[in-house]
C-alpha cells in the first residue's frame, strides 16, 4: 500500500479519472482548471510509474485501453470515497467555527451581555451564539455546544456537568423608592408592609418569594393586580420603574445593582432549589473553544460570587 501511494500520487490519479471520464485531455484540463500540457505530463508520468499505457490515442480523443479500463474501475470508487471523506471532515471542522451557548434569557441579558467585551479580549477568535431554550432538552439534537444550567444537574446526567455557583435570592427595588425612609423603615419586614410585591409566575420562578420569606421568617406577601409577570425581565423592569419590590436571583440583577438601577434590601439567601452549572457533551468537553469558554465562565462566576 505504501509503495503504491508513492508510485501513484493522488494528483495524477485525479487527472487520470478526469481524462477517463471526459475522453479528452482538453476537457479534463478545463475541469481541473489546469493547462493541457499539465494534464498530458501527468498522464505520461502515471503511465511511466505503472510501466504500462492506459489510453489509446484516437486523434484529439483518448479512450481507455483494457488495462486502463480495469484500473479505472478499481480506483474510481476509492477516489470517490476519498473525496466524500474529505468533504465530511471539512464540514465537521466548519461546524465549530462558532459555538452555541444556551442560557435562560435573564442571564443572557443581565449577566452575559455586560461581559461580552471581557470574553472577547480573552478569546478574540471565539464566536459564541446565544440561545434561550428552557426546560429539559437534548444538546446534540438542538445543536447546542454548551449550556449554563440554572437548576439541578440530575436532569442532565448524560452530560458533563460542573457547578459554577450557588443561586442567591435577594430582595430588590429602585433606590428612589427608599428615599426619605429612616433606618427602622428599611427592614425587609417594614418594606413588605409598605410596598407591593412583584411576582413572576414562570414555573422556575414562582417559588422565589416563598423560599426567600421562609429563610427570613417572614409572611409571604399577597400578589397584586398588574404586578404579576410571566418572565423575570418584565418583573425586573417593573421594579426599576418603582412599582414595587421584587425577590429575584442575584446573578440576574448584579449589574443593575452595580449601576444604581436597583438596590438590594437585606441579606442574600442561598436558593436550595437551583444552582448554576456548566453542561456540555463529553465529546465536546476538550474542544478548544469549549475549554476556553468553560474556564472563563468558572473564573467569572467565582469572581462574582465573592463580590
Amino acid at each position: 500500500m505504501v509503495s503504491m501511494i508513492k508510485s501513484a500520487p493522488l494528483k495524477s490519479l485525479y487527472t487520470f479519472i478526469a481524462v477517463a471520464e471526459t475522453g479528452s485531455m482538453v476537457l479534463a484540463a478545463e475541469q481541473l482548471s489546469i493547462s493541457h500540457s499539465a494534464v498530458s505530463q501527468s498522464i505520461k508520468a502515471l503511465e511511466s510509474q505503472l510501466n504500462t499505457a492506459l489510453f489509446n490515442r484516437i486523434g484529439r480523443r483518448v479512450e481507455l485501453n483494457p488495462v486502463g479500463e480495469r484500473y479505472y474501475k478499481r480506483i474510481a470508487p476509492a477516489m470517490a470515497e476519498i473525496l466524500t471523506a474529505s468533504q465530511e471532515a471539512s464540514n465537521a471542522s466548519n461546524e465549530h467555527t462558532h459555538l452555541t451557548l444556551n442560557m435562560v434569557n435573564s442571564l443572557a441579558l443581565h449577566w452575559w451581555i455586560p461581559r461580552v467585551a471581557d470574553f472577547q479580549l480573552m478569546a478574540p477568535n471565539s464566536d459564541i451564539r446565544i440561545s434561550n431554550l428552557v426546560g429539559e432538552f437534548d444538546l446534540e439534537r438542538e445543536g447546542i455546544d454548551a449550556a449554563i444550567i440554572h437548576g439541578q444537574p440530575d436532569k442532565w446526567q448524560k452530560y458533563h456537568c460542573e457547578k459554577l455557583a450557588d443561586d442567591q435570592l435577594i430582595l430588590v427595588c429602585n433606590p428612589q423608592l427608599l428615599a426619605g425612609l429612616n433606618e427602622d423603615e428599611l427592614t425587609p419586614q417594614s418594606l413588605l408592609e409598605r410596598f407591593k410585591a412583584i411576582y413572576v409566575t414562570n414555573p422556575r420562578r414562582q417559588n422565589d418569594w416563598q423560599t426567600w420569606c421562609e429563610a427570613n421568617n417572614l409572611v409571604q406577601p399577597k400578589q397584586h393586580n398588574n404586578l404579576t409577570f410571566n418572565i423575570s425581565v418584565q418583573a425586573t423592569q417593573a421594579a426599576m420603574r418603582q412599582l414595587g419590590i421584587l425577590v429575584t436571583h442575584k446573578q440576574f440583577v448584579r449589574d443593575d445593582i452595580k449601576h444604581g438601577m436597583l438596590t438590594q434590601i437585606g441579606k442574600s439567601i442561598v436558593n436550595p432549589h437551583q444552582q448554576f452549572y456548566f453542561a456540555t457533551s463529553h465529546a465536546m468537553l476538550n474542544h478548544p473553544q469549549v475549554s476556553a469558554l468553560r474556564e472563563w465562565l468558572k473564573r467569572e462566576f467565582l469572581k462574582t460570587a465573592s463580590e
